[in-house]
């Protein structure tokens, strides 16, 4: 017999001490959670990044954007109750927790950012998405037809497909909800991660082409300029503080958590357990990966077809990372849903519109609370992603500046000055003098690599062309 599942808000008739239903959350949904934000698609480009900047530089930017991540989560966790981390009042969202803690403008600036930096990773995934659709027929197209170009396919009916799929998930009322789905995700970036490794393995051992690799990265002068050298570098270190870059929506992961034991201790061995795993599969990929194909490295190992064969193989690899990106959507649109609905009810308290909602009985689920509002609201925001989408095929250069850009506001500059205001730091204590220093070398790297970002753009231009894009 089928197990039942309650998707009401009302399953529980027992609250936590703020009046709230109480939480289910646990270690295992919280890493499951903090692994699905993190590993992305993106991981799979971490061979071009680290071709970029070759085998010193690479590796430790890698390690060093995990320590730094690992740091500041660990901070952000702490700030989750104020004004103390296990006994405070509990902040909902990230930007309760800038608001508990800085307040004025710093709290709009946050909001800002936030909300603009999901939006973007929402529509980043949607034609990421829509390429690894692309990405199977084309290996089977190759397969078939024994070529190794050619073979391309319009995005625009693909994204249309992941849009709807979205549209349908983007029902579930609340991050509270997607335990499960995170979990499916999350065992999806393990798959498609390792059929990556496991290819790159065997081009190393097979050992055929023996590509060309240099400690600094790509050489100047092998159809690379000092300024592509240096913008592709910028771009290179965008991509990975991008790739580690999940505090948008790590308070909202912290509070599905149970109130005991508290959050804060959860969610230090989470974040650990996450970006252990994240940082591992990152390292491996990027550099077996430029093992494997050396200077030519290829932007995505599976999409930008680093590997033709065995094409079944591949379309498993691109398989899952639909599956993944389908539930990581949800994980980076969930917070903003909640803000605007949150918002429409403190604007609008009498609406019955707003706040009306049903119950229905789906089979083999249980009981379903729908909303008309929500519906409404969450297919006009996912048809404005999909037609967007569509419009900017080149729009993952736009998210790469946004990821540059909210970076060190997010996940290092917020943190850091929260903690320091909810622990009464002396200010030029010794403490604080090593995380103004973090926190400034953190702003410098933004910058870089956002200003590769908009050189990529600038670049990228004049081949624009709007609802034409095709892999």
């Amino acid at each position: 017999m089928a197990r039942m599942v309650n998707f009401s808000l009302d399953e529980d008739s027992k609250f936590d001490d703020d009046g709230r239903v109480k939480r289910t959350g646990t270690l295992m949904t919280a890493s499951a959670h903090i692994i699905t934000a993190v590993i992305g698609s993106g991981v799979l480009s971490l061979a071009w990044a680290t071709a970029q900047l070759g085998w010193i530089a690479g590796p430790i930017a890698l390690l060093a954007f995990s320590v730094i991540t690992w740091f500041t989560s660990i901070l952000l966790a702490d700030c989750y109750r104020s004004p103390d981390p296990i006994t405070g009042r509990r902040n909902y969202t990230y930007m309760d927790v800038v608001k508990a803690n800085l307040g004025g403008r710093k709290f709009q600036f946050c909001g800002l950012a936030q909300y603009l930096n999901l939006f973007g990773i929402t529509i980043g995934y949607t034609i990421t998405s829509s390429i690894s659709m692309v990405a199977i027929k084309r290996a089977n197209c190759f397969h078939d037809e024994h070529i190794r170009e050619g073979c391309h396919e319009p995005n625009n009916n693909f994204i249309i497909t992941f849009g709807l799929m979205q549209v349908l998930l983007s029902q579930i009322p609340n991050f509270h909800k997607l335990g499960w789905l995170s979990v499916v995700a999350a065992v999806m970036s393990f798959g498609y991660s390792s059929i990556g490794l496991g290819l790159s393995i065997n081009s190393i051992a097979d050992g055929e082409a023996r590509p060309k690799t240099n400690l600094t990265g790509i050489p100047i002068g092998e159809g690379m300029s000092a300024m592509d050298k240096m913008w592709n570098s910028f771009s290179a270190l965008g991509d990975i503080a991008f790739a580690y870059s999940f505090s948008t929506v790590l308070v909202e992961i912290q509070d599905t958590l149970k109130s005991s034991p508290p959050e804060n201790q959860v969610m230090r061995k989470a974040t650990f357990v996450g970006i252990s795993v994240s940082t591992v599969f990152y390292t491996l990929c990027g550099v077996l990966g430029y093992a494997a194909f050396g200077n030519k490295a290829p932007g995505n190992l599976l999409t930008g077809f680093g590997f033709y064969e065995p094409f079944w193989l591949v379309d498993l690899a691109n398989v899952f990372i639909v599956v993944h990106l389908v539930g990581a959507y949800q994980v980076f649109a969930q917070p903003l849903f909640g803000f605007v609905e949150n918002w429409c009810k403190q604007r609008w308290p009498e609406s019955t519109f707003i706040a009306k909602e049903q119950q229905i009985m789906l089979p083999g689920c249980g009981i379903f609370n729908f909303s008309l509002f929500r519906l409404i609201w969450r297919t006009i925001y996912v048809i404005l992603t999909t037609v967007v989408a569509m419009a900017f095929p080149n729009f993952n250069d736009v998210v790469g500046l946004l990821g540059a850009a909210v970076f060190w506001p997010l996940a290092v500059f917020f943190p850091i000055e929260m903690y320091i205001a909810q622990t009464k730091m002396r200010k030029f204590s010794t403490t604080w003098i090593w995380m103004q220093i973090l926190s400034f070398t953190c702003l410098i790297i933004s910058l870089l690599a956002a200003a590769g970002s908009i050189q990529g753009l600038i670049k990228d231009m004049p081949t624009l062309k709007p609802f034409k894009s095709q892999s």
